[in-house]
């Protein structure tokens, strides 16, 4: 393989949690005065920080009901990925084989370390990344902004030309451009696998066809 590293997002890659969350996110902020819908959401929000659309949240909602709805979206998304998260399918076996290769993993994304920590451990796939898991909150920019991928490059010891992300949104695949990576874009997610290609990915369809594209 001509990769020295490949780094994986997190929500919506790993584990099929941007789902769980747009519903509730798009249900909340619609009954609390902000109509918007699940697409709005993926295409205004989904790949980018928390603190992005809690400013956006803010601006339409005031600082007050933003405060409420971080708060109760928060818990009703944690306790929807404990009873329904699962891993993406196939997603377990790619990475034992890129490990089995000899090929490094990582995990890239702009969800917090704690989220991370409940969802990779509800879906099981801790173990495969422990200690390799890097979050927006380590630098000063998140997606679309590059930062996050050469941080966890770096981290890595990966010229960040040699390595492949896997996203699955706008702001992920604009990021790893960027940053001078190659960007796989899975099209079975939320984004329509038009706009990651416009973007700069290399579309895919599912996790069984990927680790051919890496090799």
């Amino acid at each position: 393989m001509g990769y020295e590293l490949v780094i994986f997002d997190c929500d919506g890659v790993l584990v099929d949690s941007e789902r769980l969350t747009v519903e509730v996110e798009a249900r909340m902020l619609t009954e609390m005065g902000w109509p918007i819908t699940v697409e709005e959401i993926v295409q205004r929000f989904v790949g980018g920080s928390s603190d992005h659309m809690l400013a956006e949240v803010e601006k339409n909602l005031g600082r007050e009901r933003t405060l409420e709805f971080d708060r109760v979206s928060s818990d009703e998304i944690a306790t929807a990925f404990r009873d329904r998260l699962q891993p993406i399918d196939g997603v377990r076996n790619l990475v034992e084989s890129l490990h089995a290769r000899g090929l490094p993993t990582c995990v890239a994304s702009s969800g917090s370390h704690r989220k991370m920590q409940l969802t990779l451990g509800v879906a099981g796939l801790m173990p495969l990344f422990e200690g390799r898991i890097y979050s927006s909150s380590e630098v000063s920019r998140g997606k679309p902004w590059p930062d996050l991928f050469l941080h966890a490059a770096n981290e890595m010891g990966a010229d960040p030309s040699r390595c492949a992300v896997i996203e699955d949104s706008i702001n992920g695949t604009c990021a790893a451009v960027a940053a001078g990576m190659t960007c796989f874009g899975y099209g079975g997610g939320l984004t329509a696998p038009a706009d990651l290609l416009a973007a700069g990915a290399v579309l895919f369809a599912s996790m069984n066809d990927l680790e051919a594209l890496l090799a």
